[in-house]
């Protein structure tokens, strides 16, 4: 049976005077997923993120939300989401549990019904130990996961997320995917912008890689690393200043090989026949070791590797 997107793209295009942010780019996102914008900085994901957020208007193209108009019907749209921005903009001087009272008095709710939800959503959060303590007073963590829960006050039928865990620590980071993870089999729709391939790979079911503004790929974490990658990637070290006279070596040892600065990367569908390999041409490496291939091997294919600020 045919499932309507919850969001449909088509054509859609951001520009900022001459600059090109998001670049007639086509997606559609289903129900009940966790779809995923992954891309390096400047890649167009945040842009994308506001139009969909009805908060920034379209220069070009189509784009619905729950079937409607962002341009006509911007507030029956904002009405039924949930946004955690990149930065949390948290009132550091008011309890946690104020907040969440203010927030939810926007969405018109009054104190009778917002009380319960918000012993609810703190509880959801672990945060109900510090529900009367200033937000200055929390961790990057609490305070990304209080943000996480005001973002769920309204009960929204979809969820924003733009970069949900830069700058926490691991554990911290876990934490939050868990809850991302529950919030999902809840039935809520997510949509995450990261350049986080962990996360991406944890979170989403499905994801669009972009970069310049244009998305470049499309799929499950699965399927792009097996359209774009090896099954088996083998990292080579030596010594500094011995891989440059090794390098002709490794002509067509692996289905690709990648040089960088300090180590050559043999991309494979066996990793032992290639490990093999290695030691019956007689290359002697510091170190060599055998991993599987992960979506940040996709993404710097597709993105390339160069520092974008």
């Amino acid at each position: 049976m045919d499932v309507k997107p919850l969001v449909a793209a088509r054509g859609l295009t951001k520009r900022f005077d001459e600059f090109t942010a998001v670049d007639a780019v086509d997606f559609d996102i289903l129900p009940g997923e966790a779809f995923g914008f992954l891309g390096p900085n400047g890649a167009g994901k945040t842009s994308t993120m506001r139009m969909v957020g009805a908060v920034s208007p379209i220069t070009a193209g189509d784009l619905t939300v729950f079937g409607l108009d962002p341009v006509s019907q911007g507030a029956e749209i904002r009405a039924r989401l949930g946004v955690v921005p990149q930065q949390d903009n948290l009132d550091e001087e008011i309890p946690v549990d104020e907040n969440l009272l203010i927030y939810g008095r926007y969405f018109g709710m009054s104190r009778a019904e917002l009380w319960p939800r918000i012993e609810e959503l703190l509880s959801f959060a672990e945060l109900s130990e510090r529900a009367h303590d200033k937000v200055a007073a929390l961790s990057g963590g609490m305070k990304r996961r209080l943000t996480i829960a005001r973002a769920l006050i309204n009960s929204p039928d979809l969820l924003l997320l733009d970069e949900p865990t830069t700058g926490l620590d691991p554990q911290a980071r876990h934490l939050l995917w868990d809850r991302l993870y529950r919030l999902k089999q809840e039935g809520v729709t997510l949509i995450i912008t990261t350049h986080f391939m962990d996360e991406a790979e944890q979170l989403c079911d499905r994801l669009v890689v972009m970069d310049n503004g244009k998305i470049v790929a499309e799929g499950s974490p699965r399927s792009l690393i097996e359209d774009y990658s090896t099954k088996e990637v083998i990292e080579v070290r030596f010594p500094v200043g011995i891989q440059e006279s090794l390098v002709d070596r490794f002509d067509g040892l692996a289905k690709r090989v990648e040089v960088l600065p300090d180590r050559i990367l043999l991309y494979t569908d066996d990793g032992d026949a290639t490990m093999h390999e290695v030691h019956v041409r007689e290359i002697e490496p510091e170190s060599m070791l055998d991993r599987r291939s992960t979506l940040e091997d996709v993404f710097l294919r597709l993105t390339g590797r160069t520092l974008i600020d």
